[in-house]
């Protein structure tokens, strides 16, 4: 039978980094490819403790069907702990929070909201490849604009909301991007906001990476400093508890967390009721700052280890990397290279991989002079000899 399947889904190619995940089957390759938080960083026995409890005298609310919007006592423990994070101005007066499947559910729903199908959405240009699919899927079309070192490009940005009118929504991850590492300027984010205004955008801000910052300042959110009710913030507890739970979250105006409910009813009715209780039980019970901090110590060194070996091992004169303050992710680029996807197919004969640039390109049909690696998922052991093998496959070209 020949399966005529939907204009959304004919044309969507699978995540590279899943199909990348399919071949690493051989126990001699060592993976940077992965966006997986450590395992290290899972709190097995606190969580253990707490599972025990609830079935013990909560079974019945775990096991039962919840309400769309999330376990009430979950909600306000977000919303509290956003305030004490990030500032106040998180979740303000005409906010809502509401509990979504993994943070790629709540970057879906906001698609879904406010895009018809031929809609585009700009984003900065590599972006999550999770997020650019769930756009194409629902017919909306993602227009990139490029990265400078201290975030997107301010003059490319206004010219893409001049340019494409028929743009709903800007899609940002202006803290510890996916997957170059970069974080947004302060003034950049003020800019950005100013431009939302300006051409009358919402903006969907990816921080799912906010609280891993093992080096330098914080920077306000782009939620925190907007006035206007232009920015819908994601997030999950997938970095910082488990990413298994598929726990997320998202803070913006009641206006819009009203809709986004009525179409999550469409696609799994609520998200799953006992890894909510395991969430709020976690965070009411016990120090998530300290376990929080400890993840971060362990990132901070693999960063570290990683960069390092870079430094020793790549040749400086044929590739950059950047050097992020938190998250998972450096991004490499080759200096004189159009397409860095043949030197990517050289590393996985190395028995390393990496991710092509190409994955995160908004573009399906261009090139990429990039690749990204992932720090929080090998060994120290494997990270050393992984870059090494890396610095052979540069040597050799």
């Amino acid at each position: 039978m020949e399966y005529k399947f939907s204009r959304k889904i004919a044309e969507l190619k699978p995540s590279a980094i899943r199909e990348i995940f399919k071949s690493l089957t051989d126990p001699t390759i060592i993976s940077f490819a992965a966006g997986n938080p450590s395992p290290e960083s899972f709190p097995v026995d606190e969580l253990a403790r707490l599972s025990a409890e609830i079935f013990e005298n909560q079974s019945t609310t775990a096991l039962q069907y919840g309400i769309t919007e999330g376990y009430a006592p979950l909600r306000d423990a977000i919303a509290a702990r956003q305030k004490k994070r990030f500032g106040e101005n998180m979740v303000r007066e005409d906010d809502s929070v509401i509990v979504v499947s993994g943070g790629q559910q709540g970057i879906e729903l906001a698609c879904k909201v406010f895009c018809n199908e031929g809609d585009a959405i700009i984003c900065e240009n590599p972006s999550f490849i999770g997020s650019l699919n769930s756009f194409r899927s629902n017919g909306a079309t993602p227009v990139g604009v490029e990265m400078e070192a201290d975030g997107i490009s301010l003059s490319s940005l206004e010219k893409a909301l001049k340019n494409t009118p028929n743009a709903k929504l800007m899609y940002l991850i202006p803290t510890f991007h996916n997957p170059t590492g970069i974080t947004t300027s302060l003034e950049k984010r003020l800019a950005i906001l100013e431009l939302a205004k300006k051409y009358d955008m919402v903006i969907i801000e990816d921080n799912p990476y906010g609280e891993l910052r093992f080096a330098g300042e914080d920077i306000p959110t782009l939620k925190s400093l907007d006035t206007d009710g232009r920015v819908i913030y994601c997030s999950s507890f997938s970095k910082i508890l488990s990413a298994g739970m598929r726990v997320g979250f998202i803070v913006a105006p009641s206006a819009i967390c009203s809709k986004m409910a009525v179409a999550k009813q469409g696609e799994d009715v609520h998200t799953n009721g006992f890894f909510q209780m395991l969430c709020y039980k976690y965070m009411t019970q016990c120090d998530m700052d300290a376990h929080i901090a400890g993840i971060n110590d362990l990132y901070r060194r693999k960063c570290n280890l990683m960069l390092e070996c870079l430094d020793k091992y790549v040749p400086v004169d044929k590739v950059t990397f950047t050097r992020p303050e938190g998250g998972l992710f450096i991004w490499g680029t080759v200096k004189n290279c159009d397409d860095a996807s043949a030197i990517v197919k050289k590393a996985v004969e190395k028995k390393v991989a990496v991710v092509p640039g190409t994955a995160f390109n908004c573009d399906t049909e261009a090139k990429s002079p990039s690749f990204r690696l992932n720090y929080s998922t090998p060994s120290d052991e494997q990270i050393v000899e992984g870059v090494k093998r890396l610095g052979e496959v540069f040597a050799s070209l």
